[in-house]
């Protein structure tokens, strides 16, 4: 498809609107998850609540990405909303420890579909010389759904009940799925579905030509499981009492710069934008384990959103210059891998490790913000090769 040259049609705002819907749908669960687990005595598996969905997520990407570049983009992203969709009603009748981490495992799969085709369709839509302005619009939308989706989850929960806030998610997705349904595909030479198209070789896992992408994005979301993990408990040690507000304040922040870090990659190359990202992650993850007090979390979150902001649009449009043409889902599916392995990872390390003592929470930040230092020394290594 030829690319518009035009950033705001039609499309690309109902699937921005629908990426909003999507994250909020599935965040506004976050904050809530740790206590309804202890609540049902499973207070030790917390690490599992990212990790198992994580876990899926990463596992269902090779699919995603392979049917997002034969069958299309949009019934790729449908199938993932319809996941959410069906995930929150089933929260309320599995009221086991082992059905709620089946449902975790189930869920997953709803982020190993969705963003991958979003971030296919856009760059379909959208010309080369605007990639990283779009992503950081996109991105924007996705971040706000981030944030206010926590935000509403917990509201609800502090005047409703938990089933509530589980039928709030399901009602969020199907919202999402009702915006993109009049939207055109965008994939050329689309195929018909064939059980065939499950069938997964070696060479449809990863792409290579995107690894560099995939490895920094992996560097970069570790702090992110292991923050959606332990900063419910940490802003409850703190005294906060809507477990949202640091994710309100992250998104807030990164606001203003998702836009700009977007358009500063187009025009001065996504190293540098990528490089001076990470050094603003490494100050973020150490402030958040510093300053333990509530307007201290805040201004972490505040500089935690920033680098995000730098980085999310950078690392989306960088994999999609990596990538071939004809195989751009497969790219995007690989740096998603690297994107749910590092929340996974995060979470799991972080929940095993912390096991309710709440002073280990600030060595597990100063843990994460010096491996964000590596991925700066690869940007150098990368850039002088």
């Amino acid at each position: 498809m030829v690319a518009s040259q035009k950033i705001y049609t039609r499309q690309f705002v109902f699937i921005c609107l629908s990426s909003l819907f999507f994250s909020a749908s599935y965040n506004m669960l976050i904050p809530e998850l740790p206590s309804y687990l202890s609540n049902l005595g499973g207070a030790e598996y917390k690490g599992l609540i990212i990790a198992l969905f994580t876990l899926t997520a990463g596992l269902s990407r090779p699919f995603s990405g392979k049917l997002t570049d034969t069958i299309g983009r949009k019934p790729v992203l449908i199938i993932g909303a319809i996941v959410c969709v069906i995930s929150g009603l089933f929260y309320p009748i599995l009221t086991s420890v082992s059905g709620f981490l089946f449902l975790r495992l189930v869920h997953g799969f709803s982020t190993g579909f969705s963003p991958t085709a979003i971030a296919a369709y856009v760059s379909d839509i959208i010309p080369k010389n605007k990639l990283g302005e779009a992503m950081g619009i996109q991105g924007l939308c996705f971040s706000t759904g981030l944030a206010l989706g926590p935000a509403l989850g917990s509201y609800i929960k502090l005047y409703g009940n938990y089933n509530l806030l589980f039928y709030g998610s399901s009602f969020m997705a199907l919202i999402s799925i009702l915006l993109v349904i009049r939207v055109k595909e965008t994939l050329q030479n689309k195929q018909q579905f064939r059980m065939q198209s499950l069938h997964i070789s070696r060479s449809d896992i990863l792409a290579k030509e995107a690894l560099p992408a995939a490895f920094i994005t992996f560097i970069s979301y570790l702090g992110f499981g292991v923050i959606l993990t332990l900063i419910p408990d940490w802003s409850a040690h703190l005294g906060i009492i809507n477990k949202g507000s640091f994710f309100i304040a992250f998104t807030v922040a990164s606001v203003f710069v998702r836009v700009l870090a977007g358009k500063v990659s187009d025009s001065y190359g996504r190293i540098i934008v990528l490089k001076i990202g990470l050094l603003v992650l490494m100050l973020a993850l150490f402030l958040v384990g510093y300053l333990d007090t509530k307007n201290g979390l805040l201004i972490g979150a505040v500089v935690y959103g920033l680098a995000m902001g730098i980085l999310s649009p950078t690392l989306n449009a960088w994999t999609i210059d990596l990538s071939n043409s004809l195989t751009k889902g497969k790219s995007i599916a690989t740096m998603y891998i690297a994107l749910e392995a590092g929340i996974g990872l995060g979470a799991l390390f972080s929940g095993w490790y912390y096991q309710d003592v709440i002073t280990k929470i600030p060595l597990t930040f100063y843990a994460c913000a010096i491996f964000s230092m590596f991925g700066f020394i690869y940007l150098l290594n990368y850039e002088k090769r």
